[in-house]
This record gives C-alpha cells, sequence and structure tokens, in this order.
C-alpha cells in the first residue's frame, strides 16, 4: 500500500509538538507510550453519516490538534468508517499547515463489522460479498452478527483502516470491545482467541503496520471477577508475554470512566499477582498505558452538576468542562478522549488546556 504519509509518532516529534503550545498550562502535557500527548485526546463516535458531519470531523481535526490535543481516537465502524476517512482529511489539511505525522498519537480499533458509507440495501448480502466471498470472515466466525476478531478480520481491517486514515503506521491499534465474544464462547475459549489475536497483532508491529496494541472496552475491565463480560488484564498481559516477550507490544487499555461511572477508580475489579485492585491500579502494576472514554457521559455530564462539584472544581465556566477535568485530574490516566465532532466543541473542551489538571490533594479532597 502506498500512504501519503510514513512514520509514526515519536518522542522527538511530540516533543516538537508540546513546544508549540509555550502557553498551555503546567500538567497538559504528559508522557504515555514513550511520548508527549496532551490530556484531552480527540474522539469521533457519534454523528450522522453524511458528507455535512465528515467536514466537520475534518476541520474539528484541525482545530483539534492546532489548539493542543495531539492524541486522535477513531474505529472502522465509527459512522460506517467515516470517522477514519475525515481524520484522513483532517491529516492532509495539517500537513499544508507544517503538523507532521511524528507530532500525533494516531489511535483505531477493530472488531465490529463496519458498512461502507452507509448502511447497504441487503446488509447480508454486503456482508457475503465483501468479508465472506473473498474469504476475509465466514459466518461462524461472527459474534451477535456484528464482531468478529479472528486473526485474518483484523489484519484486514489494519489494511483499511491505512487506507482510510492515509498513513502507514497507526499507533494505537484496539481490538474493540473483545469482551462482547463471551456471550458466545466459554472463558478459556475467549482467552484462546485472545492468544491468536495477539500473535497477529505482534507480526503487524513487527511489519510496521501498527506500532502498539491494546483492548478498547466496556465492561471488560469493570465488571469484577466472576462476571460473564468480565477480562482479566493480568491474563491478557501474561498472553502477550507468551507471544513475544517481555518486548510485546500489548502496552495500553481503553475503558470508560467519569463521575458517574467511576468504577475504573473505585472498584477493586482486577486481580494482579492474587491480589484485588482497581482497572487503574493494575494497569499501574502491569505496565499498561490507560485512556478513558465517555468523559461526559455523552452529553449528560454537560449540565446540572451539583453545587458542590461544581465549587470543587474551579476555574471552569461549564459542567462539561468539570467533567473532563476530573478525568483528566485522576492519577493513572493518559488522557480521556472527548467527542470533538464540531469545532465548537474543540473550542469549549480546549479551552480546559490553560487550566492546570486538579492537584493530587484537591482531587483526593473530591473522592473523600
Amino acid at each position: 500500500m502506498t500512504a501519503r504519509f510514513s512514520g509514526k509518532a515519536t518522542p522527538e516529534g511530540t516533543a516538537r509538538y508540546a513546544r508549540r503550545f509555550s502557553d498551555a498550562a503546567p500538567g497538559h502535557f504528559r508522557a504515555a507510550l514513550g511520548v508527549t500527548i496532551g490530556s484531552v485526546g480527540m474522539g469521533t463516535y457519534l454523528g450522522p453519516p453524511d458528507p455535512a458531519a465528515d467536514e466537520s470531523y475534518a476541520q474539528a481535526a484541525v482545530d483539534a490538534v492546532s489548539g493542543g490535543c495531539n492524541v486522535i481516537d477513531t474505529a472502522s465502524n465509527y459512522r460506517f468508517q467515516r470517522s477514519e476517512r475525515s481524520i484522513g482529511e483532517g491529516l492532509r489539511r495539517l500537513d499544508a499547515k507544517g503538523i507532521r505525522r511524528d507530532e500525533l498519537l494516531l489511535c483505531t480499533k477493530g472488531g465490529f463489522i463496519p458498512f461502507d458509507g452507509d448502511v447497504p440495501a441487503h446488509p447480508p448480502t454486503y456482508f457475503t460479498e465483501t468479508f465472506i466471498k473473498p474469504g476475509i470472515a465466514g459466518p461462524r466466525d461472527l459474534v451477535g452478527g456484528m464482531h468478529c476478531m479472528t486473526p485474518k478480520y483484523l489484519i484486514h481491517q489494519i489494511e483499511c483502516s491505512r487506507a482510510n486514515l492515509g498513513v502507514e503506521q497507526i499507533d494505537v491499534y484496539y481490538v474493540h470491545n473483545p469482551e462482547t465474544q463471551l456471550s458466545a464462547v466459554e472463558t478459556e475459549e475467549f482467552y484462546g482467541r485472545m492468544r491468536e489475536v495477539f500473535d497477529a497483532l505482534e507480526r503487524a508491529a513487527s511489519d510496521g503496520k501498527i506500532v502498539w496494541y491494546g483492548c478498547a472496552t466496556w465492561n471488560a475491565f469493570r465488571a469484577p471477577p466472576g462476571a460473564p463480560d468480565h477480562v482479566s488484564l493480568e491474563r491478557l498481559v501474561r498472553l502477550a508475554r507468551d507471544v513475544a516477550g517481555e518486548s510485546h507490544r500489548f502496552r495500553v487499555i481503553q475503558l470508560p470512566y467519569n463521575l458517574m461511572m467511576p468504577e475504573a477508580l473505585s472498584e477493586p475489579t482486577q486481580e494482579v499477582a492474587g491480589g484485588r485492585c482497581t482497572a487503574l491500579e493494575a494497569a499501574k502494576r502491569l505496565g499498561v498505558s490507560v485512556f478513558t472514554s465517555v468523559p461526559i457521559f455523552q452529553g449528560r455530564l454537560a449540565y446540572g452538576l451539583p453545587k458542590e462539584l461544581k465549587d470543587s472544581i474551579p476555574g471552569l465556566a461549564t459542567d462539561a468542562q468539570r467533567a473532563i477535568q476530573f478525568v483528566r485530574s485522576t492519577p493513572g490516566v493518559s488522557a480521556p478522549l472527548v467527542g470533538m465532532s464540531s469545532p465548537e466543541h474543540v473550542k469549549e473542551n480546549l479551552s480546559l488546556l490553560k487550566t492546570p489538571p486538579l492537584a493530587p490533594d484537591r482531587f483526593a479532597a473530591l473522592l473523600a
């Protein structure tokens, strides 16, 4: 594949990016995955599959990166591949402005079956023509009629994402909601499938198609042991070590975390070395970076926070900013991924970057 943009996020490139923002508040830029990232990332999940939303996302990407956000998160199934393609257009515009590929951490996901641009007239025919006939996936590979994570399918999806984004390398490639498989297979079969996936993703990394890989989840790391959709982070890391040794590339996870969904911080849902701990603590012990989704809970935290909470998170104009501030200030969170489907969203969210994250004692007081 001939890609327009070669390279990946690098320590030198991301440090160069951070130096562009001498007015950023202390604590906005931080280290993760060996590079420098901003404390708020751009999410691309919501929005209609139409040209107006495509343009809005492309311009939002330009505005976000120009404003101090160098983490972009997307997925092949978001808006039927259109979000990835919008980010690709945004990258082309950013390149024209002098912002280089090595300054940005680009993340995407595969696992759900994506349509191509819109819902097809006959989805079963689309699946047959796109995946079954070329030998990419078969009917028995699907769980719930929508989820597939066979090695062959994920390698195909990596190629599609590289083409959509217009890049040679994807910095972070997530297996998207792997716990979906647990609705159809037993626990041991699930981990066997994950081992095969990790083997394929290690090969993709060795081939220069991705840099790091991980799991982007909903319930997997928040559900307690014994729950039907619980996934052990320690066991996943052990699988990666079995496949590739200590130099494995399984170094990142994503999970929901916000004021209404605090389990990553508050609930001991994981076990490491025989002891119970939270997902954030487990990730720290295991050397895994954590990005979080839905910091505003898909808009439900944008208005109406209690007055005492507003007073505890000072210096900000809106409840949406306060909700993001809570997440970006949480120890162990690399960055929350905030939906930014328009330049207006970008402006509100990134005005937060002039404010330092909450000091540890003030953050601890919120939890008291």
